[in-house]
């Protein structure tokens, strides 16, 4: 090749003429039959893990978040005519108040749309924002060693001024106010910081308790809920005596008792997946990448969004 076409076609690349991504793009949802006939579809729904509105994945296999997963679930299940009920299968210790709270809001605008039963099943840990989620559903279930509750709000923060100033390590920051810096980790907080947080608590908590008292299975008054909203996690048999749940109950039979409300006697149970997430049956796990926190460890899940969390509804052991 003549060396002059070969500086051609160096710059060519250079300029940014041709633009090579090694990173796959997100393929579309397809649609896959679990279990069941005929012409009526069940939408099984995963809340898997730990909820935020963040993107997942790595820098060479970036995935939406679980909000914007479920937005697009929810639309491809209210474009299709046969799907006449959704099942939320809930396996999550919950995550930020944000993504908790559009979750809750999409599942409550879907069901205004589409006007189908909308049913929740807690399959291991629904708790904090997992029981927020859940509170959007017309009927709520769960396993008989299901842990759910922990009604309430955290907000994660750690404190490193001490360990700085045995390292040596000096921080100063300028700032407009006294408190634009509030709840940096690089001081002690005051007493009034301290107090400031505590009203966002309050406000976010009380929202929370509205939601669960809005919830159409709800029997409890509000004094009776803040009682049993105190941050504790309840086993299956204790959520549904204190009324936090209308059943115990497998997933197959929720989906019995699903069929039911959508008045039909047969129903293909389907659900969404991207490719390299395949599901067998209805109770693999639609994310195969989903770190499930359990009652004894963060999970890695949690931990990377430990730096962003912030104010949450999380059960962190």
């Amino acid at each position: 090749m003549n060396w002059k076409w070969l500086l051609v076609l160096v710059a060519f690349f250079l300029n940014g003429c041709i633009h090579v991504s090694v990173i796959p793009p997100v393929a579309p949802f397809q649609e896959k039959v679990l279990e069941g006939e005929g012409t009526p579809k069940i939408l099984l729904l995963d809340v898997s893990g730990t909820i935020s509105e963040k993107k997942r994945g790595t820098s060479f296999r970036e995935r939406p978040s679980m909000v914007g997963e479920i937005k697009e679930a929810l639309k491809k299940a209210e474009d299709d005519p046969d799907v006449v009920a959704v099942l939320v299968r809930i396996n999550s210790p919950g995550g930020t108040v944000t993504g908790s709270d559009i979750i809750y809001h999409e599942l409550m605008a879907f069901k205004k749309r589409k006007k189908v039963p909308v049913h929740a099943a807690i399959v291991g840990l629904g708790t904090s924002g997992g029981y927020y989620v859940a509170s959007a559903a017309d009927r709520i279930t769960a396993h008989k060693t299901a842990i759910t509750g922990s009604i309430g709000v955290i907000f994660l923060h750690f404190e490193v001024d001490g360990l700085m100033n045995k390292l040596g390590v000096v921080e100063w920051s300028a700032k407009s106010g006294d408190k634009k810096d509030m709840m940096t980790p690089f001081r002690a907080a005051t007493p009034e910081e301290k107090q400031i947080a505590m009203g966002v608590i309050d406000g976010l908590y009380g929202r929370f308790l509205e939601v669960v008292l809005a919830r159409p299975g709800n029997t409890l008054d509000r004094k009776a809920l803040t009682t049993l909203a105190d941050g504790r996690v309840y086993t299956a048999d204790q959520a549904l005596a204190a009324h936090l749940i209308d059943g115990v109950c497998y997933l197959d039979e929720a989906l019995d008792d699903l069929k039911m409300a959508a008045k039909v006697k047969q129903a293909r149970v389907v659900s969404y997946y991207r490719a390299g997430n395949y599901q067998g049956s209805i109770y693999a796990d639609a994310e195969a990448s989903a770190q499930m926190v359990g009652p004894f460890s963060l999970g890695p899940d949690v931990m990377e969004l430990l730096p962003d969390l912030g104010f949450a509804y999380l059960w962190k052991p």
